[in-house]
């Protein structure tokens, strides 16, 4: 085997690496961003639901809220509803 063969393989495995590291790494933003959407859409169903039960609002923002929550749960699996501590949200 030349040099160059090795050399070329080696370029081939090191493009093949980074192709999986762009992946992960895109991966890893697609988590992301559907997790701030849920966490969105948690947001309005608690407005509304404030809105609701404080203001007098009728129950059409909620409903609303909850079938856009259980459309992103059925595309996207589960929504996590537990608080997270580190979003400055809470106090």
């Amino acid at each position: 085997m030349t040099f160059l063969d090795k050399a070329k393989i080696a370029a081939e495995k090191a493009a093949a690496r980074a192709q999986q590291g762009v992946q992960q790494g895109q991966a890893k933003i697609d988590a992301i961003q559907t997790k701030r959407r849920a966490d969105a859409l948690l947001r309005e169903l608690g407005a509304a639901y404030y809105a609701e039960q404080r203001r007098g609002a009728d129950n059409a923002a909620v409903e609303a809220a909850l079938q856009a929550l259980d459309a992103h749960a059925a595309e996207h699996g589960e929504v996590d509803t537990t608080a997270d501590p580190g979003s400055g949200d809470a106090g």
